[in-house]
């Protein structure tokens, strides 16, 4: 196990953080921004609907990740 099969877990890690829908998963959880308050941002929780959004905002960047990771992944073997 090296630094990059840890890289692909992180990899991994933000595509599944990505595609977790809103209105479908995290609205019935109480897992939203605008159910957030202010006070509130520096919990555990607050910090993890941070990271949350943080992936699903990143989306393109992932994309390109992902097609660097499996062109590195063709090219090596």
């Amino acid at each position: 196990m090296g630094f990059w099969t840890f890289l692909e877990g992180l990899l991994l890690f933000a595509n599944a953080m990505a595609i977790l829908n809103e209105d479908r998963f995290l609205a019935p959880r109480g897992w939203t921004l605008a159910e957030l308050q202010a006070g509130r941002r520096n919990s555990l929780k607050g910090q993890v609907i941070g990271l949350i959004h943080a992936c699903q905002f990143m989306r393109l960047p992932l994309i390109l990740l992902n097609i660097i990771t499996i062109v590195v992944k063709l090219v090596s073997g």
